[in-house]
């Protein structure tokens, strides 16, 4: 028995410094996560892009996922969202080119959300980015991932 408890005591420790890890996302990785998202959604928007795509830009969101356009009144969970890429793409709605970008202008964090203001953008054949008008969207966190996106235009 005196074996069996230093590794229950291990286990048991290393349950309990997962789900701390798991929950403690500071800034920085909200902010990195909120750029990988805008760099995957890039590429699920160009042409010729695929339902690979699409996974990798869901996987980087938790399971429990709501995505709410409040202008559009859509609300999406994680797999009602995954339907609504691939019906996008199976019409041919994705046909941005590889100068498209959308691109964070500024942050405001707060406890577990990050407000975003963002644009949509093209680079130019100088390499400058021309913006688009801004937009605004809600992230919010759970778990270190991305469990809510709020589009607010």
């Amino acid at each position: 028995m005196k074996s069996i408890y230093p590794f229950f005591l291990l286990v048991t420790w290393l349950c309990f410094s997962n789900k701390a890890l798991a929950d403690n996302c500071d800034s920085n990785c909200q902010m990195d996560q909120i750029y990988s998202y805008f760099k995957a959604l890039d590429k699920v928007s160009l042409r010729g892009s695929s339902i690979k795509d699409i996974e990798y830009f869901l996987s980087l969101m938790h399971a429990d996922v709501k995505y709410i356009h409040v202008e559009y009144e859509a609300r999406f969970d994680k797999e009602s969202w995954r339907k609504a890429f691939v019906r996008n793409l199976e019409r041919g709605a994705y046909q941005n080119s590889n100068e498209n970008e959308q691109r964070v202008l500024q942050a405001i964090l707060g406890k577990n959300h990050v407000a975003v203001e963002y644009s949509h953008g093209m680079v130019q054949k100088d390499g400058t980015w021309q913006q688009k008008k801004p937009l605004l969207i809600l992230f919010g966190f759970t778990e270190g991932k991305i469990s809510l996106v709020k589009e607010l235009w």
